[in-house]
Parts: structure tokens; sequence; C-alpha cells
């Protein structure tokens, strides 16, 4: 038996909702400016840039914003190895956060020394099985024994080396790295460049080297004595050297200027040492107030960049003591 169907009920008035539909269908207005909303990249730079004008108008400039380096937990330290590179981190007084022995090593003067220097300046001294200290300084180290951890090397600017090596009453010699990537080449500049009187050498900040634990090495200490320059731009910096009345020179094998000829010997002076496959770049050879060769037999075509700063930096050393 089929159940008979209700009639549909009429629906009746329903209560009203007080416009609310109304005023949505009328939406907000129009969407402001980016740089009116605080939330947009646009919106900040206004922000920021009325700070400068409020803080110029007051006749101060606002400090920029620094921008902090992302913490790491890696750790950054470099190991000196070797006895004769330790021994001289240690009397230069580098900071030093561990020295590092192999178990049972054979005592000289040398370890005696470094034994005491690291004593009397508190460094924790730490012993370990030879295979344990070959792990840590490279298979291919030859550390002798003894290894030094230190912090990073911390770089100097140029101009305030500039300013240092004038309040001491000297010459300014400096020797710069133009894409030189070898830490070994690096040493043996550091090397040379005590050796015959400069006060410093500069490496770029890109592309080059940097005071490695390889190139401590091959300086054989004399990288705590020769400061290290870092430039961000070699370029700019070399620009900002010739303004303060330095002569640049760079080093090429077709460079005009023999370096037995050279008469800017005497003046304040930076050396320009380029890769040996390369040589100095275009940028900074248009830097440059002279080019200089060193006169070699044709057999060799070049000459590697360390072997290049060390003969450059002899001549320079002689003509400058000849005319005292």
């Amino acid at each position: 038996m089929n159940k008979p169907q209700r009639p549909p009920r009429k629906k009746g008035a329903t209560k009203g909702t007080g416009g609310h539909g109304r005023k949505a269908l009328e939406g907000k207005g129009p969407t402001p400016k980016a740089e009116d909303r605080s939330w947009h990249p646009a919106g900040k730079r206004k922000a920021a840039r009325e700070r400068f004008e409020a803080a110029a108008s007051k006749g101060r400039r606002p400090e920029p914003p620094r921008h902090r380096k992302p913490s790491s937990a890696k750790d950054e330290s470099e190991l000196v190895t070797g006895r004769n590179s330790v021994l001289e981190a240690l009397k230069a007084r580098i900071p030093a956060t561990s020295l590092i022995l192999a178990a049972r090593l054979e005592m000289d003067d040398r370890v005696r020394e470094i034994l005491s220097l690291a004593t009397k300046r508190g460094v924790p001294v730490l012993e370990v099985m030879r295979p344990e200290l070959d792990r840590i300084s490279g298979h291919d180290a030859v550390h002798q024994g003894v290894a030094l951890k230190v912090p990073p090397y911390q770089y100097a600017h140029p101009i305030d080396l500039l300013e240092t090596v004038r309040d001491r009453g000297q010459n300014p010699l400096f020797v710069a790295l133009d894409g030189v990537t070898d830490p070994r080449n690096l040493g043996a500049i550091i090397r040379s460049a005590a050796a015959f009187g400069a006060q410093g050498v500069i490496v770029p900040q890109r592309r080059s080297v940097g005071v490695t634990a390889s190139a401590w090495k091959t300086s054989a200490g004399a990288a705590a004595r020769v400061p290290v320059a870092m430039a961000a731009n070699l370029t700019s910096t070399l620009k900002e050297l010739k303004a303060e009345g330095m002569f640049v020179i760079g080093l090429d094998g077709d460079g005009d200027v023999p370096l037995h000829e050279l008469d800017l010997a005497d003046g304040p002076l930076v050396v320009v040492v380029g890769s040996e496959g390369k040589g100095i770049s275009r940028l900074v050879a248009e830097t440059c107030d002279a080019i200089v060769s060193i006169p070699i037999e044709s057999i060799t075509e070049s000459l590697n960049a360390g072997i290049a700063a060390s003969v450059t930096l002899y001549e320079v050393a002689k003509r400058r003591a000849a005319r005292r």
C-alpha cells in the first residue's frame, strides 16, 4: 500500500541579514599600493628610506644593517705541521688551540723548545698515535710528529697594512697575487717576501688561494712574520694603492720593461704575480704602471709564480740597497 505524499510546504518569510551580504558585495575598497603595505618588500624599502631621510635630517646617517654569518658546526681550524713551521708559529704567538704530538716522539732541540713555548702559553698538549696524526694532517703532509691547531687566518686590510708600514717609516713593498691557486706558491712567495724585505702579501677574495696549512708549511714559518691582506676586488685595491702613491708593476713574459731596467724599484711598490698558465688578467694589466718581464732562456717557457716573485723581489732589494 502506497503511503500518501504530503503536499509541499509554502516557505514563509525569513529573517533578514541586516545588510551583511550587501556590505560584502561592496568590497574593501581599492587595493593599497605595494609601498603602502608594510609586509610587502616595496613597503619595507619605503620604511627604510623614510628612516634614512629622518636620520639624514638630523645630521647623521644610519648604520647599514649588519648581516650575521650563519653559524656552522664545522671546525674551520687549520693544522700547521712540521717542526720548523710549528716552532715559528709559537714564537710569533699565533693563537693556537692545541699542540698535537705523535706518541713516542723522538725529542730534539726543536721539539723541546716547542713544548716549552706551548707550556708557557698554556696551549693544551695532546698525544696521539702516529696513524691518527697522519689522518688528521693529511697523508701527504710531512708533519715530523708535530702539528699545531690554529684558528682560521685573520687577514689584514690592504690600506691598513700600508698605513702600518708607513707608520714604521719603511718604504712599502707588497706582492699581490692574481689568480694564483696553489697554496705552495703562496707559501713560497711569503717566504721570499720575508727574505727580501717585503712587508706584506695581498690575495684576492675570489679565485685565489688563501693562507692554508699547506701555505704555512711551505712558508717555513714566514707566514708568522709577513702579514697577508685580502682584497675584495684586486683591481679596485690596486687603484686605491696607486692613489696612495704606490707604483704597481705586473710580471709577464711579454712585458716591455726588462726587470734589470726597472726604474720604479726605489719607490713604494706593488709587484703583481699571475698564475703560471694565464698570467695576470686583462683588467689588472691595464691597472699596472708597467709590465715587467724576467729575461730567461728561450728553452724555458715560463717561471712559476713563486720563482718569478722571488727573482723580482731579489732585484728590487738589490737596487734599493745600492741606492741607500
